[in-house]
């Protein structure tokens, strides 16, 4: 076999896999590519076009530009009250999945558990057995509102290494309160387990203030801290994202990168660059459309009788079909086929999820409207 035995057992994305099924179907409202639906701030695309007008197509520092690791560390310590070395604790990279990646292959010895909780953005568990470790998930229900427990970490942490936690979380929404996080945190310290913190969704955060993890006590130091641009900026295309953290761990981070991406494109830096520089007003904008636009689809879901939570953050809800007396890949094709709305079964995010779909709210008013006027005809018509 000339594949490694590794990547040929890694199972292929889920939710790439269901959306090869839309390809060439028309007038599909598609309500399952997290993306959002808003064209990067037009400011932040001219700093891009200025960019290469002015000459600036060369390679950075495989740090990222000191430039905008200098105003990332501005605006963590203004937004959070963290303080990191511009030179020596953060990292540009491509996205925050190149961050994901990078984390792993640096920290992970060969069998090595890392904790996850589920369900969870389809890429943690194949970027922890990439890099020779070993994914322990840790199942979490509609009835814990999608959230992890001490309890749980407590029982499943013995030999881990660290945890892979995610939140506001992709696909549930569900977010932590700063009482919720520093109960975790407390155990995390307590079992010695390395936190690699996922917060892309931090600013779009609805019902609370997102508390940073590694602004609380004692978490700095064993905290990698990942963000980005992709989701609250709708920056997706520009593929900027970046890490924080602790020297040792950047510093190994920085040499995989060095040698797989050598740095990240200078253009999308610069916007970058930009978009921290003109504040949150952009931002806020859009997640006050995401915030009305979650309300419709949680009070709609439910009124059909789809059991629904409140979604905390980020801009997905995550319904149960269950009553419906089908899984959520059969539920899911059949609304595709019959009503051309296209969701994402619950399965692409954890084999335990088959009575869930996700449905992405970064579409639209009139779509939404529209998708569940059709996700209604489908349930009357059955």
């Amino acid at each position: 076999m000339r594949v490694s035995k590794k990547v040929d057992q890694l199972a292929p994305s889920g939710i790439r896999a269901f959306f090869d099924l839309v390809l060439g179907m028309k007038d599909v409202i598609s309500l399952g590519v997290g993306e959002p639906d808003f064209v990067t701030p037009w400011h932040v695309r001219q700093a891009a076009i200025n960019s290469l007008e002015q000459g600036f197509t060369s390679y950075t520092s495989n740090k990222g530009m000191l430039e905008l690791r200098r105003e990332i560390t501005a605006f963590v310590h203004k937004r959070h009250g963290l303080s990191y070395d511009p030179e020596e604790e953060i990292l540009i990279t491509v996205g925050v999945s190149e961050a994901l990646d990078l984390a792993m292959r640096a920290v992970l010895n060969p069998g090595e558990k890392i904790l996850i909780p589920s369900p969870c953005y389809v890429a943690y568990g194949p970027v922890v057995e990439l890099a020779g470790g070993v994914p322990v998930l840790l199942p979490t229900s509609l009835d814990s509102g999608f959230k992890i427990t001490p309890a749980q970490v407590d029982a499943a942490a013995k030999g881990a290494k660290g945890i892979l936690f995610n939140y506001p979380c992709n696909p549930t929404g569900a977010s932590y309160t700063k009482a919720e996080l520093q109960a975790l945190a407390k155990l995390f310290k307590q079992h010695d387990l390395l936190v690699v913190s996922d917060e892309i969704y931090d600013e779009l955060t609805y019902d609370f203030e997102h508390t940073a993890f590694p602004s609380l006590p004692e978490m700095r130091e064993r905290t990698v801290y990942l963000n980005g641009f992709s989701k609250a900026h709708a920056m997706t295309g520009f593929r900027i994202g970046y890490a924080c953290g602790p020297r040792d761990i950047i510093e190994a981070m920085t040499k995989i990168h060095q040698y797989t991406m050598l740095c990240v494109p200078i253009t999308g830096q610069m916007a970058a660059i930009e978009a921290l520089k003109s504040g949150l007003k952009d931002v806020h904008s859009m997640k006050k459309e995401y915030h009305r636009r979650r309300d419709f689809m949680v009070e709609a879901l439910n009124g059909l009788g789809l059991k629904c939570h409140l979604p905390q953050g980020a801009f997905y809800v995550f319904p149960s079909v269950k009553s419906t007396g089908e899984t959520s890949m059969d539920f899911a094709k059949h609304v595709l086929a019959q009503q051309k709305v296209a969701l994402v079964p619950g399965v692409a995010f954890g084999d335990s999820f088959v009575d869930h779909v996700r449905i992405s709210y970064a579409s639209s008013f009139d779509n939404l409207k529209e998708a569940a006027v059709r996700i209604k005809t489908y349930l009357k018509k059955r």
